[in-house]
């Protein structure tokens, strides 16, 4: 038997599941609000994760972004969805994880037309371990210092997943980016 396709649960403008859709049908030129979640993986050396997207995604093909992101299945709870996706992407084990932004919302259109629109919880994660990426996912990945990589992203934005560049500037300033975050 093949495995059953991967579920997104799509979601009206107030944030209310209003069903769900296939994930590899959903994003296209004019996506449909759905939900999803990003994490960002700290070392315990307090250097962040990034990763270049594989040049076979649909969206943002080989752009550098945030550690993994994801879309948790129908009634999955984000914990154990971002657990199942650090294993996925990048063959993690994660020590912990915590919420950091929870209101995280965004819309933005790729080079191609391709949409994202997506109600976003952003995530980070404790890990000890060395990313093992899973090529269909990540091209390849490099572990940051955080404030270099904030300047970076603030500098050349263009480099960067638009998520990315929205996401990393709010941890900041909600304190998750220094070593004690």
């Amino acid at each position: 038997m093949g495995e059953s396709p991967e579920l997104v649960v799509l979601l009206s403008e107030d944030g209310a599941a209003i069903g769900t859709a296939e994930k590899a049908t959903v994003h296209t030129e004019d996506t449909h609000l759905h939900l999803a979640f990003s994490c960002h993986v700290f070392n315990r050396e307090g250097q962040i994760l990034v990763t270049r997207r594989a040049l076979e995604k649909k969206t943002w093909p080989g752009v550098w972004t945030n550690s993994f992101c994801g879309h948790p299945a129908p009634k999955e709870d984000f914990v154990e969805a971002i657990h199942r996706r650090a294993e996925q992407e990048l063959g993690l084990k994660l020590a912990s994880v915590k919420s950091a932004l929870p209101d995280f919302r965004y819309r933005a259109v790729d080079a191609s037309g391709i949409v994202e629109n997506e109600i976003c919880p952003v995530f980070i994660a404790i890990v000890d371990d060395e990313p093992v990426p899973n090529p269909a996912e990540v091209a390849e990945y490099a572990w940051a210092e955080p404030e270099a990589l904030l300047a970076s992203v603030e500098k050349s934005a263009f480099a960067f997943s638009p998520w990315l560049t929205l996401q990393l500037p709010r941890l900041a300033v909600a304190g998750y980016l220094s070593p004690a975050g």
